[in-house]
């Protein structure tokens, strides 16, 4: 087994997970303000928030598919290096954009509890900078592919 490959795939988990606790940390962060704002108010405290909160921990999940397909190249003779490189690379675009969707999250918590409108645009940004993850898994996944 050469230990480049399993290096990463951890790689690439540590980082998306690294990313997702980002990003969900910034996104919680912000709605427990939010929701202080609203209790102190005498106003319902929205639960849709939680939806803001949770967003980033997807990439977690894309990290994860993405380290099994790496440990499935253990057999494949000079493989180390490549899924070294690549589970460095997409791990980190991966956590990036868990990171960057939280922060887009808070800004969405805080919005979405002061005026009660706008949760189906503020989903479409967080949609689209999610976008950012699946397309690095994507790619990811055809460039390991190549690896035979």
């Amino acid at each position: 087994m050469d230990p480049m490959i399993v290096a990463g795939a951890v790689a690439c988990l540590g980082l998306s997970a690294a990313g997702s606790a980002f990003g969900t940390g910034f996104a919680a962060a912000a709605a427990v303000g939010a929701w202080k704002k609203c209790y102190a108010a005498n106003k319902p405290a929205p639960f849709l928030l939680l939806s803001f909160v949770g967003a980033p921990i997807t990439q977690t999940l894309y990290g994860m598919i993405l380290m099994f397909i790496m440990l499935g190249k253990t057999n494949v003779v000079g493989a180390g290096f490549p899924c070294l490189l690549l589970g460095i690379f997409s791990g980190l675009g991966i956590g990036l954009s868990a990171l960057f969707q939280g922060r887009a999250g808070a800004a969405a918590c805080d919005s979405q509890a002061e005026t009660g409108s706008g949760f189906t645009n503020y989903l479409a940004a967080l949609g689209i900078v999610e976008t950012v993850a699946i397309f690095t898994m994507v790619f990811t996944l055809i460039a390991l592919g190549s690896i035979k």
